[in-house]
């Protein structure tokens, strides 16, 4: 490694450290790549407050929209999808039945619009992630879609005025991976193959240079330990990249929710004078093969999964819900707890 990238590496590590009191409103995303099939995306959601969170399942052929403006962009979802939907008003993640994935993860230095896309069609983040989820069966698809219809992206605030400033991780079955940035209003897309971890800020590139550098230490001997994002980054690439193989889902769900517990923020967790610091409060798991969606609320008991494949996903199908509070001890296969509602009302 050139001296100059390890010193910028450094800095970076340190000037993350600094500022964690805005970077550990945090969430991770790791990618597991089992055996040429397997592939598991965990998630956990970190926030300073609970963000009360349910689960939808949409069938296919239902009309939408991206904005509550005549110039929004409408659409007509082609496929069936389980969304975890935050305050019943916005879409944090999800996962189509073709076991294509998507997660919004907290990165503070996005900005998503500039002066040569203010006046694109209004996407609202309430709806990014089902936008791209109703019409995409790969990554492949969910980066062309990006790419070749214009929008601006904005949301409202929630949790008492904080901004919705987030970056996405795409995967598909595939193992087929894009971190879709904003940068000064640009959109950056980055690709790879079972791109191993994800966390907050700073944004890709630069956290790429803490990784490189982390890869040359190795991690057998010694890992970062605090719940900064860099850190939690470097822990979960070097988990997700040196456990066991296996095209069990059982065994690969287990060796994902290790990696899990092992990068997240235990909960209640407070460092004196630094009142944002964000403890965990639920994680999920998406196998893409078999396309189970797994959910644990850190207050709940055990852990659940709603069966893509056993849902009624046709067009006119209803939608349905899974209240996670009123699921605090349900555990195994939940299709059995969705519940027939209406569509969740957009936080436009």
């Amino acid at each position: 490694m050139k001296f100059s990238t390890l010193i910028s590496a450094i800095l970076l590590s340190a000037a993350a450290f600094m500022d964690m009191g805005n970077s550990a409103r945090a969430c991770t995303r790791v990618v597991y790549a089992g055996d040429s099939t397997l592939r598991i995306v965990g998630r956990s959601l970190d926030w300073k407050t609970p963000i009360p969170t349910n689960l939808y399942v949409y069938p296919r052929g239902m009309q939408k929209q991206s904005f509550d403006q005549p110039n929004a962009i409408k659409w007509t979802s082609k496929y069936g999808s389980v969304y975890a939907v935050s305050y019943d008003g916005g879409i944090t993640e999800g996962m189509n039945e073709k076991g294509l994935s998507m997660n919004g993860l907290f990165c503070k230095d996005s900005q998503y619009t500039n002066e040569t896309n203010e006046n694109n069609a209004p996407m609202s983040l309430a709806m990014f992630i089902g936008w791209v989820l109703d019409l995409s069966a790969t990554t492949q698809e969910a980066v062309d879609l990006l790419n070749s219809t214009p929008f601006a992206l904005g949301g409202s605030k929630f949790d008492g005025g904080t901004a919705a400033l987030l970056h996405f991780g795409i995967t598909d079955p595939t193992g087929d991976c894009a971190i879709v940035e904003f940068n000064k209003g640009d959109m950056k897309i980055y690709r790879g193959q079972d791109i191993p971890t994800m966390t907050n800020n700073p944004q890709w590139p630069e956290m790429q240079a803490i990784r490189w550098y982390w890869e040359q230490v190795g991690g057998t001997h010694m890992l970062p330990g605090t719940v900064s994002s860099p850190d939690r980054m470097t822990r979960g690439t070097f988990f997700t990249t040196h456990v066991a193989k296996t095209d069990d889902a059982d065994l690969g769900m287990s060796i994902t929710r290790s990696i899990m517990a092992n990068v997240s923020v235990p909960y209640t967790y407070v460092i004196e004078g630094e009142p944002n610091v964000s403890s965990t409060q639920w994680r999920s798991y998406s196998n893409l093969r078999d396309k189970r969606y797994y959910f644990e609320m850190v207050t709940a008991h055990g852990l659940y999964y709603i069966d893509l494949t056993k849902c009624d996903l046709r067009p006119g199908a209803p939608v349905k819900k899974l209240e996670t509070a009123k699921n605090l001890d349900t555990v195994g296969e939940a299709n059995s707890h969705l519940r027939t509602s209406a569509p969740f009302t957009p936080m436009y």
